[in-house]
């Protein structure tokens, strides 16, 4: 697993096993009624138009939507979610980040710290991790729907700061936060397909991760992203493509 973009493929297919089991609207809800406390309108918050897209992607009622924005702004009363980040060591040290949503802190600490500690990790303090990551966009697009360097050249007409061409099957439009809606929503005019677009953190560099200790580190990958409050999870592991499929046979 080299580079941002596998981990994004698999978040990608999670996400319709998610769907399936009626835990992503949940998530979807959350991330809505966090992201509108910065204010209601998507159109001057960018965070809150990211995620009412990805409602939309899997057909959430529009009503859901708006009631999930009315919490957030205060208009209906709801449960009280916070936004509760974590951080700390996997297995062989790899950094790893861990966003949630949740109404209990004291329940999904412990459920983190567990889940840390099964897999021979460790649960940090606040900033022993998140240094090495920067907030980035990405934007995925399909290898077989555009030419690499039409794509190039529209990528950086467009102000994106990377063009990541080393996946298989994806190219990796990579943009700073501020111009991350402006890019997609330019792709999208330029019938250009997208395979993911999300807000994300991004490692400074990436460890390698061998076969011995990847089947722990996909592990506790899957086992916070199982958790219902777990909202995203990153790490700097990099598990080779032939380690990768193996393990996923």
């Amino acid at each position: 697993m080299s580079g941002h973009s596998k981990w994004a493929t698999i978040k990608h297919k999670k996400g319709a096993l998610d769907a399936q089991r009626g835990k992503l609207f949940s998530r979807i809800i959350k991330e809505i009624t966090i992201a509108a406390r910065e204010g209601g309108n998507p159109e001057m918050n960018p965070r809150l138009r990211t995620v009412i897209d990805s409602a939309k992607e899997v057909n959430m009622p529009s009503d859901n939507i708006k009631r999930a924005i009315q919490r957030g702004t205060g208009e209906l009363p709801g449960v009280i979610v916070e936004e509760i980040n974590y951080e700390g060591y996997g297995p062989g040290g790899i950094a790893v980040l861990v966003e949630t949503l949740s109404d209990n802190r004291n329940r999904i600490t412990a459920e983190v710290r567990k889940m840390f500690s099964r897999s021979g990790g460790s649960l940090g303090e606040a900033g022993c991790v998140s240094w090495m990551f920067s907030k980035k966009g990405c934007i995925g697009v399909q290898k077989d729907a555009i030419d690499e360097d039409k794509l190039l050249e529209i990528a950086m007409e467009l102000g994106a700061d990377d063009v990541k061409t080393d996946d298989a099957e994806v190219y990796e439009i990579i943009t700073n936060p501020g111009n991350f809606i402006e890019i997609k929503e330019s792709l999208k005019k330029e019938k250009i397909s997208i395979e993911y677009d999300e807000l994300s953190m991004i490692p400074q560099s990436y460890i390698k991760v061998e076969k011995d200790l990847a089947r722990q580190v996909l592990n506790l990958v899957e086992n916070l992203e199982e958790n219902d409050d777990v909202s995203a999870v990153y790490t700097n592991a990099d598990i080779p493509d032939d380690i990768l499929a193996e393990l996923q046979a």
